[in-house]
């Protein structure tokens, strides 16, 4: 098996791209790293993130990212509506 066909692991592609494993997790999610879930591991492949590398994807800057985000509410979840009950008169006396 050729070496860049091998899956690596974040800790290995950060060795190999010479950053911290927080910086891939990182990339994974804000950045769109190449990357595949295999249970609760992330593995990628090396010649996906040296194609994902070399058409500047890490060194986008954020505010180009941001940009592509507009209008969407990042961290906000919808909740269903409580509703309020209405007094019955019925139960207590005063």
């Amino acid at each position: 098996m050729r070496d860049e066909d091998r899956w690596l692991s974040v800790d290995e592609l950060a060795a190999y791209l010479g950053v911290k494993p927080d910086t891939v997790y990182t990339w994974i999610h804000k950045k769109g790293l190449p990357a595949h879930r295999m249970g609760r591991l992330w593995k990628m492949k090396r010649s996906e993130v040296d194609d994902w590398v070399r058409a500047g994807k890490a060194a986008q800057s954020p505010q180009k990212q941001a940009s592509s985000n507009v209008g969407k509410k990042r961290g906000t979840y919808t909740t269903k509506k409580r509703r309020q009950r209405k007094p019955s008169g019925k139960g207590r006396s005063q």
